[in-house]
């Protein structure tokens, strides 16, 4: 995936339960693939108290994150309707090209490389032209960094208030807090991995009843079959009912697995207020320890840098390939960049879920330690080969640059 994680991130209550024997498909004990005392699992309330929403429509349905991105361009947006993509890196560029595939026509804010697009730049754009929607990624993950999801939504609803506003939170969904009905969010759009601790697999949307209404509404058809919200809305309300209904299968297992991790964040201490906190206070470690190795990040402004993973930009003369290796020793995994213009020039790596949370796992002071240790090792290897080669060696400077005070 396109987020790192220290070895071994599965949450123990999590694995067990996507261990179990699969279930039977079909069994006369079985209600819609799914036994009928375990149709809690797909009880809402937990969806929507992590969401901060009274009353979020969830979609649950076997896929990737990016089905999100179908469901939202097939369900909310009619071929030539138009829609804002504020673009802070690679997943912008996909969203707008999954919209464009669907036949939206689609304008886009591209932030600098770094940056989060600004309030004055969303004002200018929704006073020129009317938008169906405008559509951010939170924590875009090739980058780290976390757009302002309060500033936009009520920015969007202050001047237009019919444009839907859809969050793509695949990085952002507990670990960052999100507000969905204080601040105006209409489709938040997540995965299971990542900050929700379950096996990849599910596409987990929660939807406005605004945006369901639009969906309702809509003149032309839903141009998707599979992601078709007119297909799913039964299923939901039939699985909250606990009742049987068929559209396709369900991943049982991954369901079970996803829902008990759910749990565990959403109704066990600590409180998603303190979870957001602990967040907050990890990610301002691993950035500490990066600035003290002397590395800048790739956020221009700490205030938009992520609080679940951190983008960091190699010392001179050393490649990604020169820290996988002497970080995986250390049972640590990271990846290197996914932007096109810059993926040589950074590595990424997360901290986030259980990793920040029981801390009795001791992953975030490993993760620090070999961080520190491996940067150092392959800057001193890299020096020590230029110098073999009677070449100047890089030098870091003399004075360590400050971070200055993150998001609090």
């Amino acid at each position: 995936m396109a987020f790192f994680r220290i070895h071994n991130p599965l949450p123990t209550f999590a694995a067990r339960k996507i261990s179990y024997p699969r279930l039977p498909a079909r069994l006369p004990s079985i209600s819609s693939q799914v036994s009928h005392r375990k149709m809690s699992t797909f009880k809402q309330e937990a969806h929507k108290d992590l969401l901060y929403s009274k009353d979020a429509q969830i979609f649950l349905i076997s896929g990737s994150g990016t089905l999100g991105w179908d469901q939202v361009a097939s369900n909310l947006i009619e071929p030539g309707e138009d829609v804002l993509v504020l673009n802070s890196g690679y997943f912008g560029d996909s969203f707008r090209d999954c919209l464009e595939a669907y036949g939206a026509k689609v304008d886009s804010i591209v932030a600098e490389f770094g940056a989060a697009v600004s309030k004055s730049e969303i004002e200018k754009a929704l006073k020129a032209k009317k938008y169906k929607a405008v559509t951010f990624t939170h924590v875009d993950t090739s980058t780290g960094v976390l757009s302002d999801a309060k500033m936009i939504g009520e920015t969007v609803k202050a001047i237009s208030p019919e444009t839907l506003v859809v969050l793509d939170g695949v990085c952002s969904v507990a670990s960052e807090e999100i507000q969905m009905d204080a601040w105006g969010i209409d489709v938040v759009l997540t995965a299971s991995q990542k900050g929700l601790g379950a096996p990849p697999g599910l596409s987990i949307v929660a939807a406005s009843q605004a945006a369901l209404a639009v969906a309702q509404s809509r003149k032309t058809p839903v141009t998707s079959y599979y992601a078709s919200w007119k297909k799913w809305l039964p299923i939901m309300n039939a699985y909250e009912t606990g009742k049987p209904m068929y559209f396709a299968t369900p991943p049982v297992n991954l369901i079970r697995a996803y829902y008990t991790s759910l749990k565990q964040i959403t109704q066990v201490a600590p409180s998603l207020e303190e979870r957001f906190k602990l967040h907050k206070e990890a990610s301002r470690r691993v950035k500490d320890a990066v600035a003290e190795l002397g590395l800048k990040e790739v956020p221009k402004d700490p205030y938009y840098a992520a609080n679940g993973m951190s983008a960091v930009y190699l010392p001179d003369g050393v490649g990604v390939g020169d820290l996988v290796p002497r970080l995986l020793q250390r049972d640590v995994v990271i990846t290197g960049g996914l932007h096109k213009d810059y993926k040589e020039k950074y590595f990424r790596i997360g901290h986030m879920g259980t990793t920040v949370v029981n801390a009795e796992r001791g992953d975030l002071d490993k993760l620090v330690t070999a961080l520190k240790e491996s940067i150092r090792e392959a800057v001193a290897s890299k020096q020590s080969s230029l110098l073999d080669r009677g070449q100047e060696p890089y030098r870091r400077p003399e004075t360590t640059p400050k971070r200055p005070s993150a998001r609090l």
